[in-house]
């Protein structure tokens, strides 16, 4: 028995011999490759081909796909990626695309940026590194990181929204999905007071981070109420599709650190964005470009 994917193979630039050597690589992962188109703009290039997968071997669509996706990890070319996507997910009605904020949605870190201000930037650099390639707990690590900020004016968190960029193209990606209909959120393990203006101004559906506590126009040092860590990231991906009524083998999750892995294990295609190693031989795609609306091109919108 068989089974549809799509094969999305993206990166700066594809040339013939590329193509070529993509259609070996996908035979050799044990795909059968039928109608083939390319796209992208000026900032990178994108070829999908449609393909059959013989599920009948590893007994199901997932196994065959863990097996097809390792082949192709190991075997890729130089500065190509290619995700492998279930025509379910491309072809659905609706989706749900869910992201991590920091370094994915945004370029920076916003717990970095505080800590400037704070004179401990380069302090909770360190701890934010160890912590997004798992290396320690979450939430401890938020709640130390969080610590330093303890008597910083509660204006700092003005200029550091000031300073927050969105990855290039984030607003593209969003409108892209909103437009057709998809729903669109995003979970971080940041901070509310900056994630909110973001949100509006996108129009995202659904969106959550952790609460800075501020008393008398000062920074505590402290979040209000539990931590927004990796279980709770699943937690909301998987209630907010159900509010939408999408079921999770229609769902799409970005991410790039260790907290984001829960998420994109558990959504129907889990993307890597620029991510930690761990991450991305976790997931079920990467992306290595720095273009975050190439994500469109994997769900097929």
């Amino acid at each position: 028995m068989s089974s549809n994917v799509t094969a999305v193979s993206y990166g700066l630039k594809l040339s013939l011999p590329d193509i070529q050597r993509l259609r070996s690589l996908l035979t050799a992962a044990g795909l059968g490759v039928g109608v083939e188109n390319r796209t992208g703009d000026a900032r990178f290039e994108v070829h999908a081909a449609d393909c059959t997968l013989d599920d009948s071997v590893d007994g199901s669509l997932d196994a065959s796909l863990t097996g097809a996706r390792r082949t192709l990890a190991a075997s890729g070319i130089d500065g190509v990626d290619t995700a492998l996507v279930p025509a379910g997910l491309r072809n659905a009605p609706r989706k749900f695309l869910i992201m991590d904020v920091d370094s994915t949605l945004i370029q920076q870190e916003v717990i970095e940026l505080l800590a400037a201000y704070a004179g401990k930037r380069e302090e909770v650099t360190a701890v934010t590194e160890a912590a997004m390639r798992g290396e320690l707990d979450f939430a401890q690590s938020l709640h130390a990181r969080v610590a330093v900020l303890a008597g910083l004016p509660a204006d700092v968190v003005e200029s550091v929204r000031a300073e927050v960029r969105l990855t290039a193209g984030a607003a593209e990606l969003v409108a892209a999905f909103r437009a057709a209909g998809h729903a669109v959120a995003v979970v971080s393990g940041g901070f509310n007071q900056i994630l909110r203006p973001i949100a509006e101004d996108l129009g995202l559906d659904y969106w959550i981070a952790n609460e800075l506590e501020i008393v008398d126009g000062a920074l505590t040092g402290k979040v209000l109420g539990d931590v927004i860590d990796r279980a709770a990231k699943e937690k909301y991906l998987r209630e907010w599709a159900a509010a939408e009524g999408i079921p999770m083998e229609h769902t799409i999750a970005v991410g790039d650190g260790a907290n984001d892995l829960d998420m994109l294990g558990a959504a129907g295609i889990g993307v890597a964005f620029n991510a930690k190693p761990a991450v991305r031989a976790a997931a079920d795609a990467a992306i290595s470009l720095p273009y975050l609306d190439a994500v469109r091109y994997i769900a097929g919108v």
